[in-house]
């Protein structure tokens, strides 16, 4: 009995130390589990991942870059690719055939209107001069001689006949008058009589003929005789002109001003008929041609200001040509830019782009082109901001620009439109504007990112 009492005490006395035992051995394990906690969260502090306090909000509010609506000038622009050509060209000939002699110019130098570029041989051009001029002073004395002397002399001779001829016409009527009143009286035979009459008939003829080659010689053979000798002289002087005139062709000028673009021959060649010796082209200004839509080519007039955009730069101009017609091919009308070449920085022949203004308008409602965005109902809105909420406008846009457009309804001068950050936005949703100093720290990290 007393046995089994003392086996119970020990049973309960070993149940107490082992429960003892197993309370201890849990406090360990509790420590490492909340040293556990602590760790993990520190590495979300350092992540950025704070835990989220009682009654913060679910999401920030966006932000927004804004810009201005403005009162503004605003231009219509034509936009078309071109060709450019010279101002002036000149694919210089000879006008005679002979051998080049001399070639003064290269290509790339620069020449004046009348500046001697080459010369060819005129050994025989110069004979002929010599020739022709030796036959014009013939002629030309010829001529005085004639005018001065010889018709003088057949004047005088024709007036000299005429006058000895009245004389003799003049001695026979008194004969003859005095021998048929001889006759009447009976003293002279009347065959005395019809012989003076005779000689008196004879002298009337001779006097008319003399009077008719006076006649002649004043109005028909002076002025022949004048007339061919005057044409014979003048046949001569021009004969000799061209003597001169194919001799000075030997010596080739510049009909222009400019650069020479092209010499294909040289000394001792013999250039193919019609073939050019030199080209000149004159690009101290440029003409830009480009093919343009009729609806466009529509607004465009002569005058209209225009720029030229290529590799050497960019040019201000002037619209000078507006075809009249629209090329059946293409379906374009060719429109002609000018402008002045400084520094003759373009070149002919290059491709460039040329911006037309077809229209100008000076007071417009206008908003940065980064405004518009589509509207879920067809056409383009702009979302203006007002008390920290976005307003959502459909808006009827006009001329178009590369970083600006002109708006016909929907917004005023002095609104402040959504310009970055308003797609997804919907209507009366809140927003954030940024500051400027938080832009211009975007846009450093931007151009930072890119560089990367």
């Amino acid at each position: 009995m007393l046995t089994a009492r003392y086996q119970l005490l020990a049973a309960c006395l070993a149940g107490c130390l082992l429960t003892g035992c197993g309370k201890e051995a849990s406090k360990p394990d509790a420590a490492k589990t909340e040293a556990k906690d602590k760790d993990d969260k520190k590495d979300d502090a350092k992540k950025g991942e704070e835990p989220k306090k009682e009654g913060e909000a679910a999401e920030a509010t966006p932000q927004v870059e804004v810009a201005p609506v403005e009162e503004a000038a605003i231009h219509k622009l034509v936009i078309a690719d071109a060709v450019l050509f010279p101002l002036n060209q000149a694919n210089v000939t000879p006008k005679i055939s002979s051998p080049v002699k001399k070639v003064m110019v290269n290509r790339g130098d620069h020449v004046k209107a009348g500046q001697v570029i080459a010369e060819l041989e005129a050994a025989d051009l110069q004979a002929a001069v010599a020739e022709a001029r030796g036959q014009n002073e013939q002629a030309q004395a010829g001529y005085q001689n004639v005018s001065g002397a010889t018709v003088f002399e057949d004047r005088t001779r024709a007036q000299a006949d005429v006058n000895s001829a009245k004389q003799a016409l003049d001695a026979a009527k008194k004969v003859y008058e005095n021998r048929v009143t001889l006759a009447k009286e009976g003293a002279l035979a009347q065959k005395l009589v019809d012989d003076a009459k005779v000689t008196m008939v004879q002298a009337q003829s001779q006097y008319d003929t003399a009077q008719r080659h006076l006649q002649s010689v004043q109005q028909v053979s002076e002025k022949q005789t004048l007339a061919a000798s005057k044409a014979a002289a003048n046949a001569a002087k021009a004969h000799y002109d061209t003597a001169v005139a194919n001799l000075s062709y030997a010596k080739i000028t510049s009909p222009i001003s400019g650069v020479v673009a092209d010499r294909p021959v040289y000394p001792g060649e013999m250039p193919p008929s019609g073939m050019p010796i030199v080209s000149i082209v004159d690009i101290s200004s440029v003409v830009a041609r480009a093919n343009v839509p009729v609806k466009d080519a529509a607004a465009i007039h002569l005058g209209s200001p225009a720029t030229i955009e290529g590799p050497g730069g960019e040019l201000e101009g002037r619209v000078v040509v507006v075809s009249p017609s629209v090329d059946a091919n293409s379906t374009t009308v060719q429109v002609w830019v000018q402008a002045a070449n400084k520094g003759e920085m373009m070149k002919p022949g290059a491709t460039v782009r040329v911006e037309i203004t077809s229209q100008t308008v000076k007071k417009a409602t206008v908003v940065p082109k980064a405004a518009l965005l589509n509207h879920d109902e067809g056409g383009e809105k702009v979302l203006v901001v007002a008390n920290g909420a976005v307003q959502e406008r459909k808006v009827e846009v006009g001329i178009r620009e590369p970083e600006k457009v002109q708006i016909l309804k929907g917004v005023k001068p002095g609104e402040q439109v959504v310009v970055s950050g308003g797609l997804g936005l919907e209507d009366k949703a809140k927003v954030e504007v940024k500051k400027g100093d938080d832009n211009k720290k975007d846009d450093k990290k931007e151009d930072k990112d890119e560089k990367k």
